[in-house]
């Protein structure tokens, strides 16, 4: 039946609504669901509406996020009735067992994650809910027996006890169920029938053994067994009977040895399968028999020796992930990765050595950090007439789908390939490249991080990259750049990180007819051990922003902004750089830091120090 959407917020009440398919929820878990459009408007009723505040009166809502829209109250469009309840990260306080919200008979989603539920038990009265197809109650501290009726079951990160009961493997509607991070024991009884399709199980205190009835829950697709907690290995062997079965995460338990070798059983049809820090030590020939396999991560294990060849002719490879394991080399020619299907790649924090493998033609990101690689990145020709030529012959430069290149902390000699312009991301740091930053950045490129700190970079900084309106880190630090103070790159509308520290850098800082420093965005500037003169005047950082800081657990400052997270993983400390021998600067920081932003722990290192190169 089709629903409307009513927004209740705690300022005012907002009657929006829209109707909706009743199939139709939210992303739960990684199990999309997706709303319809709107194409109506009609209003809850009254009284539906006065419950749904008494409700909401039983708790702290103080923290509530007023402008955030995923929360409200959705009615039945022909009804009027409350058949949706969505309020996360909002609500602080008991969730009593006479609560008002039991008085929903015709409520089917609920959604109340990410709340602080103090001290509560799961009341008994949610079995009362008996059209709720939806129960979404992860990340609240809850206590208690897990309940048996529902048919999408969301408890993660909750406190629950005792074992699952029976019966949710035997209710006909029941598809989805999520208990992972609790206190949860075996054993576990399951049916030989049930509809079950999704099962998170990680992260509890399993204690006997759970295989053996999980292999029975033949419709499952979706398997998440990872740091089960056992004291005995697992034996994925016993799992060989799920067929339907696409996805599989074992990852922190001990694996049972005999389950690598390629004569051993493992659900066959598996797309995913994700087996980080097992302690596995020899490279599992067992993959080999998975010819739909798409994704598969054996990172943080222990696997010595070469990366067998056979894994780069499965068909179907998209995502391998081989990162911090001890293997020293690939099975092969080169040209080994050539062929592959495979799109990402990351074999950082490895031992291998010799040159870089050619990455595949497919390929969109490739992590190849902290190894010992070495030798060149190929580029036999060079010249502006060459320059066809030149994108032809290097591995990297001629993959037009790859944006993400990361090979820093190797030993890699000779120049920076010429086409930097083409990615997204590139990281070459701490290597011996040598040469000159190519001037080659032209207007529109997605470029957004340089790093290329800690080489024998010489020459100038290329003026081209005033193209790169989309570059937010630029780090040239550590190298023989010899230029004056790049003061145009202040036409960089996104520029977060700048550092040029310990080069050759010379002149005045700020030329008095240029202004206050603009660039609007900059949160670290990094330009110590240069050979600049003159002052740092307190104009300079007037227009510049406060930046998000964090602390880690070894005490440094770490800036929380979102500049590219996921591939830019380095910690930059905070700091300041004090008096020198030579000239002035440090004072100025200060000041300026007490004068302008007094909230404001920015990195600013710009020591002035004489010295001959």
């Amino acid at each position: 039946m089709p629903e409307s959407l009513l927004r209740l917020h705690f300022l005012s009440l907002l009657l929006l609504c829209c109707c909706v398919s009743p199939a139709s929820f939210a992303t739960i878990d990684g199990l999309c669901y997706q709303d319809d459009v709107v194409v109506g408007l009609v209003a809850c009723l009254p009284r539906q509406i006065e419950a749904f505040t008494q409700f909401t009166n039983e708790f702290d809502t103080r923290s509530c996020n007023l402008s955030d829209y995923s929360n409200g109250v959705w009615c039945d469009n022909s009804t009027g009735a409350v058949t949706r309840i969505q309020l996360t990260g909002c609500l602080s306080g008991t969730l009593k067992p006479n609560s008002s919200l039991f008085g929903f008979h015709q409520l089917r989603h609920l959604d109340l994650s990410n709340n602080n539920f103090i001290s509560s038990t799961l009341p008994s009265k949610f079995g009362n809910l008996n059209r709720l197809q939806v129960l979404i109650l992860s990340s609240n501290g809850l206590l208690g027996q897990v309940p048996s009726s529902l048919s999408l079951l969301s408890l993660s990160h909750n406190l629950f006890t005792g074992t699952i009961p029976s019966s949710l493997f035997t209710m006909p509607s029941l598809s989805y169920l999520n208990v992972n991070e609790n206190h949860l024991t075996s054993p576990i009884e399951v049916p030989n029938s049930s509809t079950l399709e999704y099962l998170y199980l990680g992260e509890n205190q399993f204690e006997e053994k759970i295989l053996e009835p999980i292999s029975k829950l033949i419709n499952l697709k979706y398997l998440d067994l990872s740091f089960l907690n056992t004291s005995y290995p697992v034996d994925l062997c016993i799992l060989s009977s799920l067929k339907s079965l696409l996805r599989l995460y074992v990852s922190g338990n001990s694996l049972l040895p005999t389950i690598i070798r390629a004569d051993s059983d493992i659900p066959p049809n598996l797309e995913t399968l994700v087996m980080k820090n097992c302690n596995v030590t020899k490279f599992p020939n067992i993959l080999r028999k998975l010819k739909h396999l798409r994704t598969v991560s054996l990172s943080s294990n222990r696997i010595e020796g070469k990366v067998s060849k056979w894994l780069w002719s499965l068909p179907r490879l998209s995502i391998v992930l081989l990162g911090n394991n001890y293997f020293n080399s690939f099975e092969g020619t080169r040209n080994v990765l050539v062929d592959s299907s495979v799109q990402i790649s990351d074999i950082q924090s490895n031992h291998f050595e010799g040159e870089i493998p050619l990455p595949p033609l497919s390929i969109n990101t490739f992590y190849a950090k902290h190894n010992a690689f070495t030798g060149e990145i190929p580029l036999p020709f060079s010249g502006p007439k060459k320059l066809k030529m030149l994108d032809r012959h290097c591995p990297f430069c001629n993959r037009t789908s790859l944006t993400v290149l990361d090979l820093s902390y190797n030993n890699i000699s000779g120049p920076i390939p010429q086409c930097l312009n083409d990615f997204m991301i590139v990281k070459l740091r701490q290597n011996n490249l040598e040469g000159s930053v190519p001037d080659r950045f032209n207007i529109g490129t997605s470029l957004r991080v340089i790093d290329v700190g800690y080489n024998r970079l010489t020459g100038k900084l290329p003026r081209s990259l005033l193209n790169c309106s989309s570059l937010k880190f630029l780090s040239v630090d550590h190298n023989r750049i010899e230029d004056t103070f790049p003061f145009w790159l202040k036409a960089l509308p996104n520029l977060q990180v700048f550092r040029i520290r310990s080069n050759r850098f010379y002149g005045p800082i700020a030329p008095p007819d240029q202004g206050p420093l603009a660039f609007p965005e900059l949160h670290i500037f990094e330009i110590s051990d240069n050979n600049f003169a003159g002052s740092l005047p307190p104009s300079y950082f007037v227009n510049w922003k406060s930046p998000s800081l964090k602390i880690n657990g070894a005490g440094t400052m770490y800036m929380a902004e979102d500049i590219d997270a996921s591939t830019y993983d380095d910690l930059v400390d905070l700091q300041y750089k004090g008096y020198g021998p030579g000239v002035l600067l440090g004072l100025a920081i200060a000041q300026v830091m007490a004068l302008y932003k007094p909230e404001w722990l920015m990195k600013v290192m710009c020591q002035c120090k004489r010295r001959n190169h």
